[in-house]
């Protein structure tokens, strides 16, 4: 399983294939894919935010103090969990849609590895400077992307035309989910789970 996490990058469809004949449970996708890549964003940015800050003109680095950004990265490893598993039960729920449902397992293989690059791509949050993460960011978004338009029909076992039509449903849903996502977030900010800035 942790072969496929490299291999997504110059090999994506013979990951693909792989996860869609291979024998996958729930528990070694979060064992072995999920808990360890979903950690690397909050830890990250744990990281970056209370000992490089970042800097706005000319003024001193703005951090978060340790006692803020601890609750806000733990909620962030929990919201991506719980991300997957959302994405995984939707992508399940529209199979039969494009063709036989699909195993759980499958689809939440398709959410995850889709993922891979956006994940890695959070370790750029140990530097929290705005155009290095929007940049590093974008690129992990767009071959997220392109891994989910490539995947979806090998894994589903469709058409790429019913694929791109599915792709595009499971892109909306999860930019649907990132804005409610935010949205969580700033409520959690009223019940004390907001940042506190230091210099």
């Amino acid at each position: 399983m942790f072969k496929h996490i490299f291999n997504i990058f110059n090999k994506p469809e013979e990951v693909w294939s792989a996860l869609r004949s291979g024998d996958i449970s729930i528990a070694n996708l979060y064992i072995q894919v999920i808990i360890p890549l979903s950690l690397i964003p909050p830890l990250a940015g744990y990281y970056g935010t209370t000992q490089h800050g970042w800097q706005v003109g000319n003024n001193p680095p703005v951090k978060l103090t340790p006692d803020s950004a601890l609750p806000i990265s733990v909620m962030y490893f929990l919201a991506l969990l719980a991300a997957f598993y959302i994405i995984a039960q939707l992508i399940h729920w529209m199979s039969s849609t494009y063709g036989e449902r699909q195993p759980f397992t499958r689809c939440l293989a398709l959410a995850v590895f889709s993922a891979v690059p956006l994940l890695l791509a959070g370790i750029a949050q140990v530097y929290p400077e705005l155009w290095i993460n929007l940049l590093i960011g974008l690129i992990g978004m767009t071959y997220a992307v392109y891994l989910l338009y490539r995947g979806v029909p090998i894994i589903m076992g469709i058409s790429d035309q019913q694929g791109f039509l599915f792709a595009s449903a499971v892109l909306a849903a999860s930019l649907v989910s990132l804005v409610a996502t935010l949205a969580a977030s700033v409520i959690l900010w009223d019940f004390g789970v907001g940042p506190a800035f230091t210099h």
